[in-house]
């Protein structure tokens, strides 16, 4: 896909319904992320391993030069890990983080993440006036990273918030041990 830094405006993080998503594949479920968040996708390579990370945080691959956290959605969702294919690929975003504290009041900051998915499709726009927030079941569940539902044909697509797909605590862990 290449480099789209010329493209990506203030608001990275926040999904346009009636923009453009990257499509990918994590398991057998469809989710997505605004194309103005996608600096490059790149087929998998050798991930440096970190010590004592959390198991989702899969290592640091360089791009360009620069250390770059690399997280595997399979395990961060909930699934279980599976061995890379021809088909896996890192998406490299450009992902605006809240800083801990209160919440909306609290600045946010960008940051450059890798995104370990099964299979990425292809940049597509979701059906006209398809998005919905995330479905209501009765009780609190982690939907926060959702942004909205939305479908393309006959299949949903889930768009990450990325800004909540990981929560402050993740975030800092992070932070420290690209630092380091």
């Amino acid at each position: 896909m290449g480099d789209m830094n010329a493209e990506r405006p203030d608001k990275a993080g926040m999904a346009d319904k009636s923009g453009q998503y990257v499509t990918l594949g994590v398991g057998r479920e469809v989710f997505a992320v605004p194309v103005t968040t996608v600096r490059e996708i790149l087929d998998a390579r050798e991930i440096a391993h970190l010590p004592n990370a959390p198991s989702f945080l899969l290592g640091l691959i360089d791009v360009r030069g620069h250390s770059v956290p690399v997280i595997d959605l399979r395990i961060k969702l909930g699934l279980p890990p599976a061995e890379a294919t021809e088909h896996t690929r890192i998406l490299v975003l450009d992902v605006d983080v809240v800083d801990a504290g209160d919440g909306e009041s609290a600045p946010q900051r960008r940051m450059v993440l890798g995104l370990l998915a099964d299979r990425v499709f292809e940049v597509t726009a979701l059906d006209a006036g398809s998005a919905e927030p995330p479905p209501e079941i009765g009780i609190r569940w982690r939907s926060n990273y959702i942004d909205c539902v939305g479908r393309r044909g006959d299949d949903f697509v889930i768009v990450f918030d990325l800004a909540h797909l990981l929560t402050n605590e993740e975030t800092a862990l992070l932070e420290t041990r690209v630092a380091a």
